[in-house]
């Protein structure tokens, strides 16, 4: 998993996507910015058997496109959206209710609330994690990355759990 948009992952070329670096450079992101990811293992692992099955399915094109159709042309966001839904309901995945149900973009706040409960039960510096994960999505301002946190049951008990410990140190600090 990688947090990056869909247009983004539609927009990749397969000159961006670099399997023996473990790298992916993003060229067109939000407002134009561009950025390098660096990915995990898995991630390559995974984009590697797309290729192979790219190879073996899709027609030889032309295109640059990384992600292709079985047309071999590049993907189209309303395609991507109506596959996503049909996997959705093949999985079985149910609304919670009418006007809340799974979305395609509830991936990338997975990533990042996932990002950040991993950063704390390692125990490392939230601020820090912060700071990298609001560039890692290509966030121009941090409370853009601070709003897909806030809505999360997960990190609020983390919080909680933090701010407990943090009180009773202070407490024993004074007596």
């Amino acid at each position: 998993m990688t947090g990056i948009r869909v247009g983004e992952a539609i927009a990749l070329d397969r000159a961006d996507v670099d399997l023996a670096a473990g790298r992916l450079t993003v060229r067109f992101g939000k407002f134009g910015k561009a950025r390098e990811l660096a990915l995990h293992a898995s991630t390559v692992e995974a984009l590697r058997g797309y290729q192979r099955l790219r190879r073996r399915h899709a027609p030889a094109t032309g295109t640059p496109a990384f992600f292709v159709s079985l047309a071999g042309t590049r993907l189209r966001y309303c395609n991507v959206h109506h596959a996503f839904h049909r996997l959705v309901r093949l999985a079985g995945l149910t609304p919670r209710s009418p006007s809340c149900r799974p979305r395609i973009h509830d991936l990338r706040h997975s990533f990042a609330v996932r990002s950040m409960l991993d950063a704390y039960a390692a125990g490392q510096d939230g601020q820090a994690r912060l700071t990298l994960l609001s560039t890692w999505l290509g966030h121009v301002h941090p409370a853009s990355t601070y709003w897909y946190l806030s809505a999360s049951p997960e990190l609020m008990a983390v919080a909680g759990q933090r701010l407990e410990q943090h009180l009773a140190a202070r407490s024993a600090a004074r007596r």
